[in-house]
């Protein structure tokens, strides 16, 4: 198990640094840079434009600002932003925070309802219930987060039960700052939240399904064990490889991923950032951005691999 471990961690560091490099190198590709953006590609002088191209380094040939780049990422200074005018090191974990409890609530709320409700309908045989389980599920599928989470803004706009965007009110309303922060996070969880139950539907009701059919829990069943029983103490585990398979890669994907919804909603998190540096061509925070993505998916998946690995011991060999 170390020697596995040891070597997903070195994929996992490769991981970080191919992303990372790649993102710089090709936001530094694209015509344009943050300093024509700044001051505009015709109202400003070229003078000026050679001025600010000299302050912010951006003179140089793309391989001699990747090097400089290089140089001080390896002692984890990773440049100042130009937008922000502060350190990607201090603001991108500020932005990773948050991105962390949008994902991590609405990974919450798919896996309190995906994986019961996928129990229920690959353990039964047919019924009314597990139809509509079913049902829902396919439309929600069929609906990416963007249209969710446009369709959730519109009914909370309607019906002005939830705000629909930001993480904070201007004003703190009654009941303090948690109770504020929760009631901004309802809709963009929500609109991560539902497709992706509805993925965990799917994939545990036709692991279940499969699992239920085995000799020994039809056997343990004819020796006069309670079907309930058995499938919540002995074929749940084996129903849950599947979901422990994906449940690393969906993670990162959340964590690095949510950003139509974190555009959408507004809310403060990575994806926001990344929209504003890439808008920007700050070429450092895209840098910072999408390696603190692709450590999100990395450590994700090592820690799926290592609880596929405790479900299934096979995977290590």
């Amino acid at each position: 198990m170390t020697r596995y471990i040891i070597r997903r961690l070195a994929f996992a560091l490769f991981l970080v640094v191919a992303v990372s490099s790649a993102s710089l190198l090709l936001a530094g590709a694209v015509p344009g840079d943050f300093a024509s953006g700044t001051l505009g590609l015709e109202g400003a002088r070229r003078d000026r434009l050679e001025q600010a191209r000299e302050r912010y380094g951006l003179d140089k040939p793309l391989a001699v600002q990747y090097r400089d780049w290089v140089a001080h990422a390896v002692r984890l200074d990773f440049g100042n932003s130009l937008l922000y005018d502060r350190p990607v090191g201090d603001l991108i974990p500020e932005r990773a925070v948050n991105t962390a409890v949008l994902a991590l609530t609405a990974l919450t709320l798919a896996t309190l309802v995906g994986l019961p409700l996928g129990i229920v309908v690959g353990s039964r045989h047919g019924g009314l219930m597990p139809s509509a389980i079913r049902a829902g599920s396919v439309v929600l599928l069929s609906m990416p987060p963007l249209l969710t989470s446009l369709f959730l803004v519109f009914v909370a706009a309607r019906t002005g039960w939830l705000p629909i965007s930001g993480m904070r009110s201007a004003v703190a309303p009654p009941g303090g700052a948690a109770l504020d922060v929760l009631r901004h996070l309802v809709v963009p969880a929500a609109a991560i939240a539902l497709p992706l139950a509805a993925m965990f539907e799917r994939l545990q009701s036709q692991a279940m399904r499969e699992v239920v059919r085995q000799p020994y829990v039809l056997a343990a069943v004819a020796r006069g064990a309670s079907r309930s029983r058995v499938v919540w103490r002995d074929a749940l585990k084996a129903a849950l490889r599947p979901i422990a398979a994906v449940y690393g890669l969906v993670v990162g994907t959340l964590l690095s991923g949510s950003f139509a919804v974190e555009v959408i909603t507004a809310w403060p998190g990575l994806g926001r950032l990344m929209l504003e540096a890439l808008s920007a061509r700050d070429v450092y925070l895209v840098a910072g951005c999408a390696g603190m993505g692709s450590i999100f998916l990395a450590v994700a998946t090592l820690f799926s691999d290592v609880a596929l690995a405790f479900v299934d011991p096979r995977v290590t060999e």
